[in-house]
């Protein structure tokens, strides 16, 4: 898919007539205060993200904080797909723990804003695809927990957190295992070599969830939610690889044409009250203590148990 969509009226069209219109999708936006203009504060995000959307035949519109619920649902209900991009640690109040000394910078209305976001898309079907902070926020959402620390906690781990200015953004870092049967495999195939700029990981996997990629260390670096059209999250920056590499490409396409398709006649019947029920128990879950045998690299969920209770 190397052609650019950003001057076609429709995604697809056959003989002439539309096929697929071009999906609306929102893009949670981060904040900051300005430096150039004397402290004024700003909504911000990385224009990758956008770029690489629009390119492939998205219509994306960025989505604001400090807005209300009911603002936020007016909002989502004239989308047809969610964009989780990447940024600060989510805090860990959100999975019900305490915060770790070397948690990074966290933002509560970022977190309150795409929680709200991703589990109303999950809710009802609507694709979903979370880059970096958005696989984790995508297992939040689903009642999951998090790894807060990896190289304090589980030392034995290779290194993930190749951030600039250290390391450039499209720097390889290492390869993932694709599991066949998944929707990330139709994209980028059985191995792939990702870059890597994350110092947090997936610890309990989240309700409805499946690890569907693992690095050569055995980190989880991908979940997908099997029963839904379209909701994948993965750990690395494909956003950056995009503008050279085919299969990171791919991923944003199926995206795309996802949400531009019927994905709501293809979300099964009572999944939403499935997952307000098993997200809400999960989330109560404890969990088994982390140890390392949760990054075995064979491709199970961190804690097969409990998906199994709440699936």
């Amino acid at each position: 898919m190397n052609r650019d969509l950003r001057n076609q009226s429709v995604l697809v069209e056959l003989d002439g007539q539309p096929i697929l219109k071009r999906p609306l999708i929102g893009v949670t936006m981060g904040r900051e205060k300005s430096q150039r203009f004397f402290g004024l504060n700003l909504f911000i995000m990385n224009q990758t993200y956008v770029r690489s959307l629009e390119a492939l035949g998205a219509l994306p519109v960025m989505i604001p904080l400090h807005m209300s619920e009911a603002s936020l649902r007016g909002i989502f209900e004239r989308l047809d797909g969610v964009f989780l991009p990447g940024g600060e640690d989510i805090d860990p109040s959100n999975y019900g723990e305490e915060r770790h000394p070397l948690l990074g910078a966290t933002d509560k209305e970022r977190d309150r804003t795409e929680l709200l976001l991703t589990r109303w898309a999950i809710e009802t079907g609507m694709p979903v695809l979370g880059v970096c902070r958005g696989v984790q926020m995508i297992n939040v959402a689903c009642g999951g927990s998090l790894v807060q620390d990896l190289h304090s906690e589980f030392p034995e781990l290779d290194k993930h957190d190749y951030f600039p200015p250290s390391f450039e953004r499209y720097r390889i870092s290492h390869q993932v295992a694709v599991e066949p049967d998944s929707r990330l495999a139709q994209a980028m195939g059985r191995k792939h070599e990702v870059n890597s700029m994350h110092h947090q990981g997936i610890h309990r996997v989240g309700f409805g969830l499946r690890v569907v990629a693992r690095a050569e260390d055995g980190l989880p670096e991908a979940l997908e939610a099997p029963a839904l059209p379209f909701a994948v999250g993965v750990q690395w920056h494909p956003e950056e690889l995009a503008k050279t590499d085919q299969m990171s490409t791919n991923l944003f396409y199926n995206f795309v044409e996802a949400a531009a398709g019927d994905w709501r006649e293809q979300t099964p019947h009572g999944w939403r009250e499935q997952f307000i029920v098993g997200c809400r128990a999960y989330s109560q879950h404890s969990g088994a203590p982390v140890t390392s045998s949760h990054y075995t690299g064979n491709g199970a969920p961190a804690d097969p148990a409990a998906v199994t209770q709440c699936a």
